[in-house]
């Protein structure tokens, strides 16, 4: 084949030109805190639980899965709570493609949608992919949404989607419920919320699944690669009105979801209080970090996530380099001047701590 050719070669979209694929290094280091994934494996008896029931659908993986996954769908609804039933749950392969098939029903060309940034990449992302307008608004400085801003915004834009991220990614950040109320409140068309992190917030912070029996256009996102420690699975859902599941049919391919990926996250959901254990576990260890953090003179982000931002540097990029170099593996993201940690095992955010103080050489200043 030749060598010359490459992808400026291929026919693309004017509009994908020049971009670069999504996705955090994957480099091969002693700690790595970099994806928010859930440091706990599954245990040896959800594992053994796991492998029956792979096993278990695997004689029948001549056959197509359950289209609908209706059985999945129901444990999903009963998980979620908030009287929903398995018609307003819809599942995909990772919450990606959740919001993907959003905007393919929602989006596309001569429609907007907009989020408040800084927030999750994927969001601009997809909805570029889908040929969807994207409208950036800017977050208070605690990085909140300051609503009246927000009411102009919509009244302005008229978009067609908005997208607001609770707790937010890479900030930690969760949404007084008002807001999202007064955003689905003047909002001329769907209202998505985006709850990955939902099972990290702190005690007493409520969930926009409330808001779902008002707000028809509302839809709640959530996904099993977080809390339920199961990133490699792919298992995105959401919550909506059952018109919103009706409407995401008409472009969800058929059978989308594998025997497989429903058969695991069906049994995921049999072990939910021992994986909502291990999440108790990283909410401690995110709130001692950012105590910790603060003690030693960092700006942190309140965080009711399984991540913490934090900074301010002049070089961030030379503060990740150095963690590096130590061989702690964060992520290079957020506003200028800021990082951000996953929240691991104790052993490793003592890796982290260690290598944070010795970089940016804070253990001498405070004579620790």
């Amino acid at each position: 084949m030749s060598g010359g050719f490459g992808l400026h070669d291929l026919p693309i979209r004017d509009d994908l030109r020049g971009q670069s694929p999504y996705g955090a290094p994957q480099l091969d280091v002693a700690v790595a805190l970099n994806t928010n994934e859930n440091p706990y494996p599954p245990s040896d008896r959800l594992a053994a639980a796991l492998a029956r029931g792979v096993a278990g659908a695997a004689s029948g993986l001549n056959r197509y899965p359950d289209r609908d996954a209706t059985r999945l769908r129901a444990g999903l609804a009963h998980y979620l709570g908030h009287g929903l039933e398995a018609r307003s749950v819809w599942a995909a392969n990772g919450s990606n493609e959740i919001l993907q098939q959003i905007l393919q029903v929602f989006g596309g060309p001569g429609r907007k949608a907009m989020g408040f940034e800084p927030s999750y990449s994927m969001h601009p992302i997809i909805t570029r992919v889908t040929n969807t307008g994207w409208v950036s608004i800017e977050r208070t400085r605690e990085f909140g949404i300051d609503v009246e801003a927000a009411r102009i915004a919509i009244a302005v834009q008229s978009p067609d989607i908005v997208f607001l991220t609770s707790p937010n990614n890479p900030t930690g950040t969760a949404l007084p419920l008002e807001v999202i109320e007064q955003v689905a409140r003047v909002a001329p068309g769907m209202v998505v919320v985006d709850e990955a992190y939902a099972e990290f917030r702190r005690e007493g912070t409520p969930s926009a699944l409330s808001l779902l029996p008002s707000f028809p256009r509302l839809i709640v996102t959530r996904t099993m690669s977080k809390a339920f420690a199961m990133a490699g699975a792919r298992l995105g859902y959401l919550a909506a009105h059952p018109a919103v599941i009706d409407a995401l049919q008409l472009v969800r391919l058929p059978y989308h979801l594998s025997a497989v990926s429903q058969v695991v996250a069906g049994t995921a959901l049999d072990f939910t209080d021992e994986l909502l254990g291990h999440v108790k576990r990283l909410r401690e260890e995110r709130d001692a970090l950012v105590a910790w953090l603060r003690d030693y003179g960092f700006a942190v982000a309140d965080s009711d996530a399984n991540f913490v931002l934090f900074g301010t540097f002049p070089d961030r990029h030379a503060v990740w380099q150095g963690l590096l170099d130590q061989g702690v593996l964060i992520r290079e993201t957020g506003p200028p001047g800021w990082l951000r940690v996953t929240i691991g095992t104790p052993e490793e955010m003592s890796a982290f701590r260690h290598a944070l103080l010795h970089v940016t050489g804070r253990a001498d200043r405070h004579g620790r």
